[in-house]
């Protein structure tokens, strides 16, 4: 499955470089119709990013997020600063079908534990964005790629299966926003070590070739925000290239 992804702040469609909101573009001042136009195209799920609930979550983007929801075909899945059982309700009223948790599984394993197994494991999606050390590790990033911690990513996915975990994100920071394609290598080996999770790889498409090599070993899902904003290719092209592949 292809999801297009929409980050937002203010309500308006941008897109940071490596996390960093210092390299912020503005692409739109307004997401629905981008998010009509994939919804056109064949799109089941969109990936919403509210980077003003992920500084802030007093400031989540709730208006915004509720008239995606109400007004697209398609589901949406939302992460951004979500810290306590309440951001959950919240997002879930909005009409979210699901909840992407990134820091807070690193910082409070066992309350996002309880999480999947109350929402059950179709409504988080756990989001664990990696960072490649010298050691061929990928180590668990948090708190918007500011921090690295101790913990690998085979080790923060271990925590979580028995409790029903089944979607995970990935996302090698390194990669993300650059254009310069996937870390092959990291997805592959997720893929064989955990063939039953559902993984989403994310950061990096810049081509066509790009899915294609995620298709053959079997991933998942994609997740494309700058390649379809800057017109490396379109949703349509994706949708067939991956179909085909």
């Amino acid at each position: 499955m292809l999801i297009p992804a929409l980050d937002l702040i203010n309500g308006e469609v941008v897109r940071l470089q490596q996390g960093d909101f210092a390299r912020q573009t503005t692409f739109a001042s307004d997401p629905l119709p981008i998010a009509q136009k994939y919804a056109k195209a064949g799109a089941e799920w969109l990936h919403v990013v509210d980077l003003d609930g992920a500084r802030d979550p007093s400031q989540r983007q709730v208006a915004t997020l509720k008239r995606l929801a109400g007004q697209l075909p398609m589901k949406l899945q939302v992460g951004g600063g979500i810290r306590q059982r309440q951001d959950l309700e919240q997002l879930f009223a909005c009409g979210i079908q699901r909840v992407v948790i990134g820091s807070l599984a690193v910082k409070q394993p066992e309350l996002v534990a309880a999480w999947l197994e109350e929402f059950g494991s179709d409504a988080i999606v756990l989001s664990l964005d990696v960072s490649i050390a010298d050691d061929g590790n990928a180590y668990v990033a948090t708190h918007g790629w500011q921090e690295t911690s101790e913990l690998t990513l085979e080790q923060a996915i271990e925590r979580f299966l028995p409790y029903g975990l089944r979607h995970v994100l990935c996302t090698d920071i390194a990669k993300d926003g650059m254009l310069g394609g996937y870390n092959l290598e990291l997805y592959q080996n997720l893929k064989q070590r955990y063939p039953q999770l559902v993984i989403q790889a994310s950061g990096g498409a810049a081509q066509l070739e790009d899915l294609k090599h995620l298709r053959a070993f079997g991933c998942d899902s994609a997740i494309l925000g700058k390649a379809l904003l800057t017109g490396k290719f379109t949703l349509e092209e994706a949708f067939a290239c991956w179909q085909n592949a």
